[in-house]
């Protein structure tokens, strides 16, 4: 909750004291009631605030960046065993943003981070296609194509799981694509594309079939790009990524 008038002033170009002046002579409405009382208190998050007319958006209310993760960092704010964390290396200014799932200790590449947790609920839980580079060893067998394209169910999918973890069955839902870049006896390489993120998901698939992974990037997801950002540094979403992610989130009916 925030008072009216802080609000006006956060999320439009008026001053503190311009806005006490709007709602005082009776310019603001909220929630379709005239609003006088600069003081008043509104939910950022559903309030409907409109000011001589026009209304005044809250979808710039949070941040949203890219962090490309080197392998050997945990996506956690500490570590017990003082193993190196992500925040070890992003800015300071960054300490308070919450990743979007997680990449495992091995596992390098695209990780979106934002400081609103309802957008970051909202990315995790969400279908949206997450793309990956992986290197296997050994070949790629017409059984885990079969799987790729089916999606495949274990009882017990414990192999490539971390040795701590409590998971035990798992569902593999099928890919939504696949490419096969390599296929070779000592190592073979693809990208997939999948919709969930389930606990080291990839290497229990693979490792299913006998195949460890060996190296694992994520390359995209929800149409957020990797591209050429050096691995350890950030970027913030450009443009056309802020209006991909809003299209989503007003579909899922997240302001």
């Amino acid at each position: 909750m925030m008072r009216l008038n802080k609000f006006i002033a956060h999320y439009s170009t008026y001053s503190r004291r311009e806005a006490d002046k709007v709602i005082q002579d009776g310019y603001v409405k909220v929630n379709g009631e005239v609003e006088t009382n600069p003081a008043t208190q509104v939910d950022e998050m559903r309030v409907d605030v409109w000011v001589s007319g026009k209304h005044v958006a809250t979808t710039e209310k949070y941040t949203v960046i890219v962090y490309n993760k080197p392998k050997g960092e945990l996506v956690t704010k500490s570590d017990p065993k003082g193993r190196k964390i992500i925040y070890d290396t992003l800015d300071k200014k960054f300490r308070h943003f919450i990743p979007v799932g997680r990449l495992d200790y091995a596992t390098e590449g695209l990780l979106i981070m934002t400081d609103a947790s309802r957008i970051a609920t909202a990315l995790m839980t969400s279908g949206l296609e997450r793309i990956y580079k992986v290197k296997i060893k050994g070949l790629i067998s017409e059984a885990m194509e079969a799987a790729m394209q089916n999606g495949l169910k274990l009882d017990d999918a414990t192999a490539g799981g971390h040795s701590e973890s409590d998971v035990v069955g798992m569902n593999f839902a099928p890919f939504y694509a696949y490419k096969i870049q390599k296929n070779r006896t000592d190592y073979s390489i693809l990208k997939i594309a999948i919709g969930e993120g389930h606990n080291r998901e990839i290497r229990r698939f693979f490792a299913h079939f006998g195949a460890d992974v060996v190296d694992l990037k994520r390359l995209s997801f929800g149409g957020i790009e990797l591209n050429n950002l050096p691995t350890g540094k950030t970027r913030y979403l450009e443009r056309n990524e802020y209006t991909k992610l809003r299209s989503f989130l007003k579909q899922e009916g997240i302001k």
